[in-house]
């Protein structure tokens, strides 16, 4: 499966306009594991559904307008939980704006459940102290968004970076530590 990914991928790269209709079915249960995961950290309130957060990744990532290369497959579900991240965030940032209602919860008609308003607020910090994070150590920052965002164990973010295993460790305690800081210091 791995292989098929890979070569559908190239395929993809090179113009196929077929391929990206045989991509989705190979890595659609691994995207939706994804988006359920990273919605599942969001704090309560969260309105975007996984089905709706695989789709909006799926479609940035296969834009036939905007080419991409993928050397493999781990980089394809790097991308995947970089475009999923900026989805998040810019769902978040849309809930915060003003004309969106700054300040009003959305409420479940069926549930008449209060929103927490503070919901996109933790993941706009997150973002900003991941783009100082990116700023100071890029490494560091791409470790965080395979392991947080994609998911991936510590071994396997290390392969798709190309370091070991232990190295992989020794950053991501250094960027846990550096974005606890960060978060820690925009609360006070």
């Amino acid at each position: 499966m791995s292989s098929d990914v890979t070569r559908i991928l190239s395929a993809i790269e090179h113009g196929d306009a077929h391929a990206a209709e045989q991509l989705l079915p190979l890595v659609y249960n691994e995207l939706r594991k994804l988006a359920a995961q990273k919605l599942a950290q969001e704090a309560p309130g969260q309105t975007l559904q996984a089905t709706a957060l695989v789709h909006e990744a799926y479609l940035r990532l296969v834009d036939t307008e905007k080419v991409q290369r993928w050397d493999s497959r781990g980089h394809f579900f790097a991308a995947a939980a970089e475009a999923m991240r900026r989805i998040l965030v810019d769902t978040a940032r849309s809930k915060r704006s003003l004309k969106r209602g700054r300040g009003h919860a959305r409420q479940q008609l069926d549930e008449a459940k209060i929103v927490s308003p503070e919901a996109g607020e933790d993941i706009l910090a997150l973002d900003e102290a991941l783009d100082r994070l990116s700023a100071e150590d890029r490494e560091a920052a791409e470790l965080v968004k395979l392991r947080f965002f994609a998911g991936l164990t510590s071994q396997q973010a290390a392969e798709t970076l190309g370091i070991s295993a232990r190295t992989a460790e020794r950053i991501w305690h250094y960027a846990r530590a550096f974005l606890l800081k960060e978060l820690n210091s925009g609360r006070e």
